[in-house]
């Protein structure tokens, strides 16, 4: 790539992955752009398309003319945004390790000051033991280490303390559709068949739905289950239509509306009004024809992850104000998705660039972001947020980017994962409390009271260590209510 420069035209063939951002100087194709858009469903490219570096040209030949190269293409910007997301979150890091170092000192400045003012070296040393942080210092490692250990247990990976406080306090969530709130793999979801002979009529389409790696036609044969098979000859394909071939001596066509009118196929008032409500919702249409009659048509779309709307229903539950969706697909998809989840916000036709940028705007604004995703292309959104949460069976960069990892994809896990993050916290706070509580006591009775000795205040902050164990280790049984 070193030897291609801007204005270059370049040929991409079948299979070959584009390597560089660019436009269509002329043919046509699908290309497969999951790894920037995070969508299943190959994009339709022609003339004057934009094509993007890193996409898989699944079928037809290309000529595109370069437009951005190297680390100027959406996946060189890619890579860019997560290093920038990754740098930015390290210095917070750092703070928090800094201040961590500040009480022991100050127990020893009050040590001190006791000594210089009472000249009482018993006491002064006594105040420096009894105020020794044990109890602080075991009692948050403690909570956190028990609260992973529940996640772990659970299909929940949380990968240290800062993100358990960070998820904690988060009142908005945005996700990305495919993969996350969806399934990720196309299926037929509605169906309807016309006129006699639609056993044949199906076998007729599995035939030709068979030499196809088009992921409608994995859909519609996954529909279909067993049938027979018969030999498929003088198959022609139109492009951005159909295919039409002919099985057992029949003509069949096998494709959209559009190769339908081509077909000169005749459709009723009632298949028109079946097509129209298939694509309201949602769906991409694989009409299938035989000898000019229509006899089945197919509404193929990316499913709901089930229990998505009720998990989503708990994460209300746990004060998530806003859940918005960011998505590579068209609005109207998009939209569909958002009115059945009851979501916030739903926005389509975003690039990972546009999707980063979002959540830049809402972590400005305020807010405490968590993002959900799964693919190379969510990997800046992930790394840019407060708290990036991955799929499991995700990329393997957007599980290296992430701050917490819902293992097998468990979508059900979302809810656990926050309800522990609190529950997480609010044992440390107590735990916190607790060794507080038990130092001041100890220094006030060292100071004010006559029975207080260095062997009763050892007993007493003894207790306390445990009494922070005991606390934390509770968070191994934590259960989502």
């Amino acid at each position: 790539m070193d030897r291609v420069d801007v204005g270059d035209v370049l040929l991409v063939k079948t299979g070959a992955k584009v390597p560089v951002d660019g436009t269509v100087l002329s043919g046509e194709g699908s290309v497969n752009e999951a790894s920037i858009t995070g969508e299943s469903f190959p994009a339709r490219k022609e003339k004057g398309s934009k094509v993007f570096a890193g996409t898989i040209l699944e079928n037809g030949t290309l000529q595109i003319v370069a437009d951005r190269i190297g680390e100027d293409t959406t996946f060189g910007r890619i890579i860019e945004l997560v290093e920038e997301a990754q740098d930015s979150k390290s210095e917070a890091e750092r703070f928090i390790d800094r201040f961590s170092k500040y009480y022991t000192p100050a127990v020893l400045v009050i040590a001190i000051l006791v000594w210089l003012f009472s000249r009482d070296a018993e006491l002064a040393i006594t105040i420096l033991v009894l105020g020794c942080p044990g109890a602080l210092v075991i009692g948050v490692p403690v909570s956190n280490v028990a609260g992973i250990g529940n996640g772990a247990r659970n299909g929940v990976l949380l990968k240290g303390s800062e993100v358990i406080r960070d998820l904690s306090r988060l009142d908005t969530i945005v996700f990305d559709k495919t993969g996350t709130l969806t399934v990720g793999k196309p299926t037929v979801a509605e169906k309807e068949f016309y006129k006699d002979n639609i056993d044949e009529a199906l076998g007729y389409l599995a035939s030709i739905e068979r030499e196809s790696d088009h992921p409608l036609a994995k859909a519609v044969l996954e529909e279909i289950g067993e049938t027979t098979f018969l030999p498929v000859e003088n198959t022609e394909v139109i492009k951005g239509a159909g295919i039409i071939a002919n099985v057992n001596g029949h003509k069949v066509a096998v494709g959209n509306i559009a190769l339908m009118e081509r077909e000169n196929v005749k459709l009723d008032e009632k298949m028109k009004t079946d097509a129209a409500r298939f694509e309201k919702n949602g769906n991409s249409l694989v009409l299938t024809a035989v000898d000019g009659e229509l006899k089945i048509m197919y509404g193929v779309r990316d499913q709901i992850r089930p229990g998505v709307k009720e998990n989503l229903l708990k994460l209300k539950k746990l004060r998530v104000k806003n859940l918005i969706m960011l998505s590579g697909d068209n609005q109207g998809t998009v939209d569909l998705v958002s009115r059945e989840l009851g979501l916030t916000e739903a926005h389509g036709n975003m690039l990972p660039e546009d999707k980063a940028a979002y959540i830049e705007k809402l972590i400005k604004a305020g807010q405490i972001v968590a993002f959900v995703g799964d693919g190379v292309n969510d990997s800046p959104s992930l790394a840019l947020a407060n708290i990036g949460i991955a799929m499991g069976s995700g990329t393997d960069v957007a599980i290296e980017t992430s701050d917490v990892v819902l293992m097998n994809s468990d979508f059900s896990r979302l809810p656990h994962a926050l309800g522990l993050a609190k529950a997480t916290v609010r044992n440390m706070k107590q735990n916190i409390f607790i060794a507080v509580g038990v130092v001041l006591v100890l220094l006030a009775s060292v100071l004010f009271s006559e029975w207080m000795n260095m062997s009763i205040g050892m007993l007493v902050h003894e207790g306390s260590i445990l009494a922070v164990i005991l606390n934390g280790m509770r968070l191994l049984n934590y259960k989502l209510r």
